[in-house]
């Protein structure tokens, strides 16, 4: 039993009253009297209606440790990334470690495993897959379908997996991003309901007026909520929040919580912010969360105040799951399953010939808070019948690596990361989770991209020094050991090393951007334009096709 100020967010009210409680249920609520102010308030918790798990760095169940401090109750979760790696067994594990928890995870079925025939993955989740995972109770969803292009060419493949997915009655995720007019209609009468690709207000206006559901998507690295936020009460019924990809870091600090107090303090009404953060999740992907209702799971969070939300106590079936910032979940420790057949590689693997006359490089021009890039054709530094970096004009090296097999190493030129020496490299590479990496020379590369590889799986930093006319090499690494996206430490611990991981690459190597290792995985991300690059080669985004590094002369 629970005695506080409750929000009914149906009838947009507030009194205060009384819960009580059932075998995890909510029995009945008696209505007492009159708001209280100076008492805490009850409401229903949040759901992230967007989110890849792995992205955090974390298992599922190290996730959820940390997510429920912060009031979310729930997660809408595509598991493509670790499909990209481990096919429908990835899925499985995810799956299987979120059941450990309370928490109340919704996974879907990946669509677009692989993402492009233009990238080496680690596995295919093909039609057939799609079938099985939509029949299993706990797949509440078709998820992110990024080949729009298939769509609108209604590829019989794409086609076959949204009609699964309606027979099932599960809802169809989109990923469209820059999808306007005709195309975006077309898009949306497919089956295609949600969207979380939108940039900028113009996008998202257009995509509503057409009836589609928006997320306002604020991550690690793509931040859109204030372009999107007039969208909160233009359209309360069509908008969700969600983080795409949250780091442990940030995941630390704050989730959907931070949404909610930042887009009341900018003036939209209480009402539809806690709408978009706690009902409309719940309603469109049909989950088995409680909103505060009698009969339903008793899945509410206790806060101070309607200002601040501060979390006081997060109540999941029932069982308090953090109480005053600390997290009452258990830390658990899971299976390490991956794949890495890659052998180490050498400094000659990052050698870009150049051949006379000298044409301009097309060089990926990364946008910090954004996914998109830019094409930029600058001309390169030629040295000893080779392209190399220049960090003096923030001109880098961008490398990706296959991690399946022993291939040819694909080399390319980026700007915006900043650094001034030395090279970070990840395995966490969207969506075929390759090792990509950026730095100022090839040696630095080398030893960041081996020590993704000898741990199989992390994230790497590399710093050069010269001491006493030796040159080293300082490095530091988070090991991701599961599938070389997640860890199942401590959560916190976790995050606590990725701070420190963090601040390296920025005050010490020099990179100006918010979160280097999340724009870092997604340099190739082929389905979001301009320019990307996988493991194959430099990539187009806006024509879908192979591009060579130089213009012609």
């Amino acid at each position: 039993m629970l005695t506080a100020n409750i929000l009914n967010l149906f009838d947009k009210s507030i009194y205060y009253g009384t819960i009580h409680l059932d075998h995890g249920r909510i029995l009945r609520i008696d209505r007492l009297g009159p708001e209280r102010p100076e008492e805490p308030y009850i409401l229903p918790g949040f759901i992230d209606a967007h989110v890849h798990i792995e992205s955090s760095l974390l298992t599922p169940a190290q996730f959820a440790r940390l997510a429920v401090v912060h009031g979310t109750v729930g997660t809408v979760s595509d598991p493509h990334e670790i499909g990209n790696v481990l096919g429908v067994p990835g899925v499985e594990y995810m799956l299987t470690d979120g059941q450990r928890t309370p928490f109340k995870f919704c996974f879907g079925a990946p669509s677009c495993v692989p993402a492009t025939t233009f990238e080496t993955a680690g596995a295919i989740i093909n039609v057939k897959d799609v079938r099985y995972l939509l029949g299993l109770r706990d797949i509440g969803y078709l998820a992110e379908m990024m080949n729009f292009p298939g769509v609108l060419n209604e590829d019989p493949d794409v086609m076959m997996k949204i009609a699964y997915a309606k027979a099932f009655s599960k809802p169809i995720d989109g990923h469209a991003p820059g999808l306007r007019g005709n195309d975006a209609q077309r898009y949306i009468d497919a089956g295609i309901e949600t969207d979380h690709e939108c940039t900028t207000y113009d996008e998202g206006l257009d995509k509503a007026r057409r009836g589609m559901n928006i997320l306002i998507r604020e991550g690690s690295a793509a931040k859109n909520f204030d372009a999107l936020m007039p969208l909160i009460d233009e359209f309360p019924q069509l908008v969700m929040f969600c983080s795409d990809d949250k780091h442990p870091d940030t995941l630390a600090e704050g989730h959907v919580n931070q949404l909610v107090v930042r887009a009341i303090k900018s003036g939209y009404n209480r009402w539809n912010v806690l709408r978009a953060a706690c009902i409309n999740p719940v309603l469109h992907y049909r989950l088995s969360v409680g909103l505060l209702r009698e009969g339903d799971p008793a899945d509410y969070i206790v806060v101070s105040d309607l200002t601040t939300f501060n979390v006081l106590e997060t109540i999941i079936n029932g069982e308090v799951v953090a109480h005053h910032g600390r997290s009452l979940l258990p830390d658990l420790r899971s299976e390490h399953v991956n794949q890495f057949a890659c052998s180490v590689k050498e400094p000659a693997d990052f050698w870009v010939p150049a051949h006379r006359p000298y044409g301009q490089l097309r060089v990926i021009e990364a946008i910090d808070g954004q996914l998109i890039t830019n094409e930029l054709h600058l001309d390169g530094v030629v040295k000893e019948g080779a392209y190399v970096a220049d960090a003096s004009r923030d001109l880098l090296k961008i490398a990706v690596v296959n991690r399946y097999s022993d291939a040819p190493v694909s080399v390319g030129f980026i700007k915006n990361f900043g650094l001034k020496h030395g090279a970070i490299a990840s395995s966490v590479g969207h969506d075929s989770h390759n090792i990509t990496a950026v730095g100022c020379d090839d040696d630095s590369l080398c030893h960041a991209v081996n020590a993704v590889i000898m741990a199989r799986g992390g994230l790497a930093a590399v710093d050069v020094v010269t001491q006493e006319d030796t040159i080293l090499h300082i490095k530091k690494l988070l090991p991701l050991p599961v599938a070389g996206l997640m860890t199942d430490v401590d959560g916190y611990d976790v995050a606590a090393q990725y701070a420190e991981l963090d601040h390296f690459v920025k005050h010490t190597l020099g990179s100006t951007l918010s979160a280097p290792f999340m724009t870092l995985s997604f340099m190739a991300l082929l389905v979001i334009p301009a320019l990307k690059l996988s493991d194959k080669g430099l990539f187009d985004g806006n024509q879908f096709k192979f591009t060579p590094l130089t213009l012609p002369k």
